[in-house]
C-alpha cells in the first residue's frame, strides 16, 4: 500500500498512527514503577557493573581536568 493511498482515508490514516504509536510503546516498554518501601537512592554503577566509588570519581576528575568536587 503506498503513502498517497494511505491518507486519503482519515480512517486509514488513523490507524496507520495508531499502529506506529502502539510499535514505540512496545518497543520503547514501561518504567518500573517503584513499589512500597522502594524508595532508596540509586547507586551508579560503571561500565563492569561495579558500584562507582570516591576514589573513581577522583580519578575521573584529575584526567578530566575538573576540580575533584
Amino acid at each position: 500500500m503506498s503513502f498517497s493511498r494511505l491518507f486519503r482515508s482519515r480512517w486509514s490514516a488513523m490507524l496507520w498512527a495508531g499502529g506506529i504509536l502502539w510499535l514505540a510503546y512496545d518497543v520503547a516498554g514501561v518504567a518500573p514503577r517503584s513499589g512500597p518501601g522502594n524508595d532508596s537512592v540509586a547507586i551508579p554503577l560503571d561500565a563492569t557493573g561495579s558500584p562507582v566509588t570516591k576514589e573513581d570519581l577522583e580519578t575521573l576528575a584529575h584526567f578530566g581536568g575538573g576540580d575533584g568536587k
